[in-house]
């Protein structure tokens, strides 16, 4: 089953707040993903990248650009409700 992400926030601390078209919400911590992927530096490296993350247009994923992206699912399974 996907879960389809209708909104995502920037919250403090590099924290993500996904709203899902279910009406569910997960609140996300991507400073984990910082140690696994170095890609995913880059979202406190530059300066206001973090704050321009979006939901891609299927709603599968959110991005950041080219580079940085998280799949519904992941934030679905790994976030807290």
């Amino acid at each position: 089953m996907f879960h389809k992400i209708n909104s995502v926030t920037p919250l403090h601390d590099y924290k993500i707040r996904a709203v899902f078209v279910s009406g569910d919400i997960r609140i996300y911590d991507t400073k984990p993903l910082q140690d696994r992927f170095t890609a995913f530096n880059d979202l406190t490296n530059i300066k206001g990248l973090f704050e321009l993350v979006k939901v891609d247009e299927s709603g599968l994923g959110i991005v950041w650009n080219e580079n940085i992206d998280l799949s519904s699912d992941e934030i679905w399974h790994n976030g807290t409700p």
